[in-house]
Parts: C-alpha cells; structure tokens; sequence
C-alpha cells in the first residue's frame, strides 16, 4: 500500500519541514509513504491560479487511486473515527491513497468532484504547511490506534 500527500506550494519553513520529516519516518513502518508537491501560483492570478494548480494535481492522481481532498466543508472525524474509516478503505484493497492538501487558495472544483472523500480537520483555517504535518501526524495516529498501541491516549 502506498500513501501518497500530494501537496500544493512548497514547505519552507524548517521546523515544518523537520516535523514532516519525523512522521514521514515513523509513517514508513505502516505503508509506503510519498510527498509530492505541486508548485502554487502566485496570488495575483486568483481563479486563474487555482485552476492551474487543480490541473497540475489532477496530472499526478491516477484513475485507481483512492482520493481524499482536504476541504473545509468536508466530512469530520475523532481520531478513533478517522483510524476505523481508513482501515475501511484499506479493506477495499487500493494500492494507492492519495491525501491532497490545496495551496493558499484551497482547491479546485474539479480536483474535489474527483476525490473519493472531502475530509475536514476543523472550521479553523491552517497554513497549508502546518495542514501537512497535522495530516501526517493524524495518519501516523490512526496507524498506532488500529494496531493498538500506546501512542494514542
């Protein structure tokens, strides 16, 4: 199985990319774990740029993928809840999930009418490089929680 975070805009601060960096580690116990990143478009291009890079993500998602799109009007879960949908899907047997995090603009209509689930994190809006290390770390959990370790308390 391979998870794949394909990411719009690039993670610039050190302390976001080093967390990255901790959970992508920890994550490869469980699965093969992929960051991609697609480059974002400056902010003066509003509709124009969020249709770019919708493209520039559609390119990279493949017919069979499993696609679950970041988006503030999508499904919540608790950490149990979120543990006991992925090993659902896991169940179905895909090869490849793929979680898209959408760049300062959010994301394109098309890349969320392609996604297999919208999920939600909160009604607070995140940098998208700290969204990065939350979806890591709620991934990292929901593998501790299904194999019943003490990480999750």
């Amino acid at each position: 199985m391979q998870i794949v975070v394909l990411a719009v805009g690039k993670m610039k601060e050190r302390h976001y990319r080093e967390a990255e960096a901790e959970y992508s580690k920890r994550l490869q116990a469980f699965a093969s774990l992929v960051v991609e990143e697609v480059p974002d478009e400056p902010d003066d291009r509003a509709e124009r740029g969020m249709t770019l890079e919708g493209t520039r993500v559609l390119e990279r998602i493949r017919e069979r993928d499993q696609v679950i799109a970041l988006d503030a009007r999508g499904k919540r879960f608790t950490s149990e809840g979120f543990a006991a949908h992925l090993e659902e899907r896991f169940a179905r047997g895909a090869s490849r999930y793929v979680f898209v995090i959408g760049g300062s603009r959010g994301l394109d209509r098309r890349v969320k009418e392609r996604a297999d689930l919208l999920l939600s994190f909160s009604d607070f809006t995140f940098p998208h490089q700290l969204m990065r290390v939350i979806l890591l770390e709620q991934l990292y959990r929901a593998f501790q929680i299904l194999r019943g370790a003490k990480y999750h308390k």
